[in-house]
């Protein structure tokens, strides 16, 4: 799963908010929750892509379980396209 989960891309200062210490969480976290979270709520069972940050680390969130949860791709866009900090590519 942690191969699929990297191969998404990036932004090149990933490194400097997110280290081996967030590898490591996320890993866990993934491991523990495997299925997207927001799917399963709504009866369906998606493998999970991305372990997201309920609050965002630059508002103050942390890497606690009670902040993440298990998304996929799909749900995780819509999230971030609900908040407003992601634009679609038209």
């Amino acid at each position: 799963m942690a191969k699929r989960y990297d191969k998404c891309r990036r932004a090149p200062d990933h490194h400097k908010k997110y280290g081996r210490e967030w590898q490591r969480i996320r890993d866990r976290y993934a491991t523990a929750h495997p299925y997207c979270e927001r799917c399963l709520e709504e009866g369906r069972m998606t493998l999970m892509d991305e372990v997201h940050h309920i609050v965002p680390i630059s508002k103050g969130g942390t890497h606690d379980p009670e902040n993440l949860m298990s998304l996929c791709q799909s749900c995780h866009n819509r999230i971030h396209l609900e908040l407003g900090d992601r634009h679609t590519h038209e």
